[in-house]
């Protein structure tokens, strides 16, 4: 198991983590060389040889992310040359050959119904389309299941959504939207408040 980022006590952005071992019951640290900012609200996805994390806040929306590959204990950032606008409570996935990064929520734009696919082998994203994809949300869930994308659920700020969408990766991918939605989406989010840094311990 490898974990990785998120905060602290104090608020603090972490850029650490650490692998555990079943077998021997044993943790040892993720390396911080050429890792990702430190952040939280990310996305991670295991390719069956690395993990690859992306976006979150990072003291500010972020479209960069990393990946880590555990055998050599090394990062390599992911490109941010096309890569969706920066997002946090969004979903990504790994599709057997991309990751696909879904939807989520920041303070310029609100929630997004926007993504990206990104293609391991070649370091490139490719935006998925909006045609009939399902109204912009974040806090929803994401499942691959074997040829397509399925999303549901999820918020945007005042509405709880109960319908959702799928999505086909293929060359021409098409976003299949369920039926009616039970709930009137806002175009924009209510801001989310950042939460208070604790004050830090005065050190004896």
């Amino acid at each position: 198991m490898v974990v990785w980022g998120g905060q602290d006590q104090f608020f603090n952005d972490l850029n650490t983590g650490g692998r555990y071992d079943p077998s021997t019951d044993i943790w040892t640290a993720t390396s911080t060389v050429n890792a990702p900012s430190g952040r939280y609200d990310h996305t991670g996805v295991w390719t069956g040889n690395e993990m690859i994390i992306w976006g979150g806040y990072d003291g500010g929306f972020s479209n960069s992310g990393g990946r880590y590959d555990p055998a050599t204990d090394s990062w390599s950032s992911t490109s941010i040359t096309n890569a969706p606008a920066g997002r946090e409570s969004h979903t990504a996935l790994w599709s057997n050959n991309e990751m696909i990064v879904w939807a989520g929520y920041n303070d310029s734009i609100g929630v997004m119904n926007t993504g990206g696919r990104y293609n391991l082998s070649t370091n490139r994203w490719t935006a998925t389309s909006t045609t009939n994809a399902p109204v912009g949300r974040a806090n929803h869930t994401a499942v691959w299941a074997g040829s397509e994308m399925i999303v549901w659920g999820g918020d945007d700020g005042p509405n709880y959504f109960s319908d959702g969408g799928r999505y086909c990766a293929q060359s021409a991918p098409t976003a299949t939207p369920s039926p009616t939605p039970t709930t009137t989406a806002t175009p924009r989010a209510t801001p989310r408040p950042r939460p208070t840094p604790h004050t830090r311990p005065t050190p004896p």
